[in-house]
């Protein structure tokens, strides 16, 4: 990502966070989300923070309701579907180039080639991505990211924290997004800040008209979104830190390499 568009990021989040920061002083009115925290402790050891985050899961609800939804709708409406189909396959043919990369840093050589091979199958016979040729020959997506590397590698992933504009992440996510976003589809492709710009937004667009259908069945069964966000994210993170194959023991931290879980002692019979 360009220094620009770093920068008018950071701004952003910053100035969110300066608005949210006073506004977790104020106590709140009516029944939201955030007035639920404000009565109760955190609903989960893995969220310490649940009253900020709230009222960044308020801010993001009230941006994405006010900007995002509408644009994304008027999107999946004017531009056909196999058009639409094209381009989540190009910005996920460039998002496996990245997991390649991470897979090679994780020490997992096999899944890594396979990786590779899917990309280079998707770039030379599907148009640069635009057709999902690998998936169709057996060459399967293995989505891998820099907080994953970093899991991998023993990075805990502390406390659950939502970002403003950005969502659902934790602290090890977060300190991982720097390198992630260096590596994101229009900075791998684009050098002038314009173009790196207009693919962000495309890619944003894109995926969002992609969850409208999840987002409205959401809508209308959860009791507490904020709750079943938060509960599906830590999930998702700790079934792909483990390659789909989580261990069964609830005592284990959620994103512990298996590598790196010790047994404790057994106790030294008295003498």
């Amino acid at each position: 990502m360009s220094r620009l568009l770093r920068r008018g990021m950071l701004g952003v989040l910053l100035a969110a966070l300066f608005v949210l920061g006073g506004c977790s002083t104020v106590p709140a009115q009516g029944g939201g989300s955030a007035a639920q925290a404000d009565a109760a402790a955190p609903s989960s050891p893995a969220d310490p923070w649940e009253r900020f985050n709230r009222r960044v899961f308020d801010f993001n609800e009230a941006v994405d309701t006010a900007v995002l939804k509408p644009v994304a709708q008027a999107y999946r409406a004017v531009v056909p579907e196999f058009v639409r189909t094209g381009v989540d396959n190009m910005f996920g043919n460039l998002g496996d180039a990245w997991s390649t990369v991470n897979l090679v840093l994780q020490a997992k050589p096999k899944a890594a080639l396979e990786m590779g091979m899917r990309v280079a199958t998707n770039t030379v016979f599907g148009l640069f991505g635009f057709l999902d040729i690998g998936e169709e020959i057996g060459l399967s997506k293995q989505s891998e990211d820099f907080g994953q590397t970093l899991a991998v590698w023993g990075v805990g992933n502390g406390p659950y924290v939502v970002l403003p504009l950005l969502g659902p992440s934790t602290l090890r996510d977060t300190a991982a997004l720097p390198v992630d976003m260096k590596a994101s589809p229009g900075n791998l492709v684009f050098k002038e800040v314009r173009d790196q710009n207009g693919a962000t937004v495309l890619q944003l667009i894109s995926t969002r008209s992609r969850l409208l259908s999840a987002s409205k069945v959401l809508d209308d069964v959860a009791l507490d979104k904020y709750i079943l966000l938060r509960d599906g994210y830590l999930a998702r993170r700790r079934s792909q830190v483990y390659d789909g194959d989580p261990p069964d023991d609830e005592e284990t931290k959620p994103d512990e390499p298996k590598a790196a879980q010790a047994k404790p002692a057994e106790p030294k019979p008295a003498k």
